[in-house]
């Protein structure tokens, strides 16, 4: 006879005691050279993420070669004066690290994310990067013509057409806000090595930047390392430069870039706000939540759950630029599609909503959920060195203290409903809303005019 086998199973585990979470807090610091560190121990994070900000705006850029900060940006991985843009990208390679960059409104964002034990080697190649960029005239001769078989690309797709026209609406045109922020097919081609040096020159430096490293810094002299790496980068110590003011024109009104046969329309409503140094904006964030921040939100709900009009609505805020003084602004907006007949209909709806949340406001189940999704998801959102990295170096960018995000989540909690409905009906007031929808116009423009929602042009595009 046969015996059986026996098991043994270990018990089963049990869940810990629940410890409190809060959004990490960095150390400060300055190295020699002026460079502002941010540092941030995140034990087990053996990926490491650095973000470097460079003073460097886009309202900077000089007149005519609007996209010279993007072609900038993208050539501080095309090689130094020890690697060419070859050796430099396999260096980068056998340190398993990536190294991007971008610019923006703010200025430009350096980003290089690698393993804790390749961190010396991929820290000195950023340090190359930044301190002796090499912007071979053949390689920003190939970044330019890459940018411009790009351009066309991007004006074809309805939701960047849509930007671009909001951009162009709001702000005047003597303003760097209302163009294209990598810049158009005539000011890019314009734009040759000489530019990109003088841009460099005259705007990137150590003393007006700021370093944050972020993961599993145990074991590590990072003050020596910083010291032999990003501290032999050199430059003058220039004060940063003034912020201008920004005026816009958020009077209601609707622009149709007529796209003739478009199956569907891309809507996107915006207006421009004050920034995060309002007291406002925890307030407006759980309201703009819950109108149209999720699957759940009101929006949804009514044009997609109930009237199957699109995939999806969503409302949201998204800093453009801030000051020192907090007169920076934000963009407001809703975005989503629809099919082209139900354009009207549609927007009908989306107004409808809006002067219900006015009427009769938000519910606490609604400022519950709000809360619940946008506080409890904080642990899991900033998991990765890199999620924590990103936003320390937005507060930066954004002259922020470095405990507004881990405030920001104490202010969400105890925001209440009233507050909440408050702000989000001022930031989206009916009558100061520019709508553009890229669409078409033989289909679209008669439904939106009878709507009443503002004068309605038609533009080519």
């Amino acid at each position: 006879m046969t015996e059986l086998a026996t098991m043994d199973f270990h018990p089963q585990p049990q869940a810990g005691t629940a410890r409190p979470w809060a959004f990490p807090a960095p150390e400060r610091g300055t190295l020699d050279n002026g460079l502002t560190v941010l540092r941030c121990h995140r034990p087990g994070q053996q990926v490491v993420a650095i973000e470097i900000n460079l003073e460097a705006p886009l309202e900077a850029e000089p007149a005519g070669l609007d996209g010279v900060a993007t072609i900038m940006a993208r050539a501080f991985s095309e090689g130094t004066d020890k690697l060419a843009a070859e050796e430099f990208a396999a260096e980068l390679e056998r340190c398993g690290a990536t190294l991007d960059a971008h610019a923006d409104h703010p200025g430009v964002r350096v980003s290089l994310e690698v393993p804790v034990s390749r961190l010396p080697k991929a820290l000195g190649l950023l340090a190359d990067a930044l301190r002796a960029p090499a912007f071979a005239d053949s390689e920003i001769e190939r970044l330019v013509r890459n940018r411009l078989d790009e351009i066309p690309h991007e004006t074809a797709n309805p939701g960047r057409r849509a930007a671009k026209e909001l951009s162009k609406q709001l702000f005047p045109a003597t303003a760097r806000m209302s163009r294209p922020r990598q810049g158009t097919e005539e000011t890019v081609a314009a734009i040759d090595a000489a530019a990109v040096r003088a841009f460099y020159d005259r705007h990137v430096r150590p003393a007006t930047a700021t370093a944050v490293v972020v993961g599993d810094l145990a074991g590590l002299d990072l003050d020596a390392l910083l010291a032999d790496t990003l501290g032999a980068w050199t430059g003058n110590t220039a004060e940063p430069r003034p912020v201008p003011p920004v005026t816009a024109d958020d009077t209601g009104r609707v622009v149709i870039v007529d796209r003739p046969g478009a199956v569907q329309t891309q809507i996107l409503i915006g207006r421009v706000g004050a920034d995060k140094h309002d007291r406002v904006w925890p307030a407006q964030v759980l309201g703009t939540y819950c109108l149209g921040g999720t699957l759940t939100s009101r929006l949804d709900r009514v044009l997609r759950e109930e009237k199957g009009y699109t995939y999806g609505v969503r409302a949201f805020g998204q800093v453009l630029r801030s000051a020192p003084d907090g007169t920076g602004v934000a963009m407001l907006a809703i975005s989503g599609s629809v099919d082209t007949p139900n354009t009207g209909p549609a927007l009908d709806d989306l107004w409808k909503v809006l002067r219900t949340l006015a009427a009769e406001g938000l519910t606490d189940a609604e400022r519950d959920v709000a809360v619940q999704n946008l506080v409890g998801v904080a642990p899991l959102k900033f998991e990765t060195a890199a999620a924590v990295a990103g936003t320390l170096a937005d507060q930066v960018e954004q002259h922020l203290p470095d405990d507004f995000q881990a405030e920001m989540y104490r202010r969400l909690a105890a925001t209440g409903t009233v507050e909440a409905t408050a702000a989000v009906v001022s930031a989206f007031p009916m009558d100061r809303l520019v709508t553009v929808l890229v669409g078409d116009a033989a289909q679209i423009e008669e439904p939106v005019r009878a709507l009443g929602i503002g004068e309605v042009t038609v533009v080519t595009g």
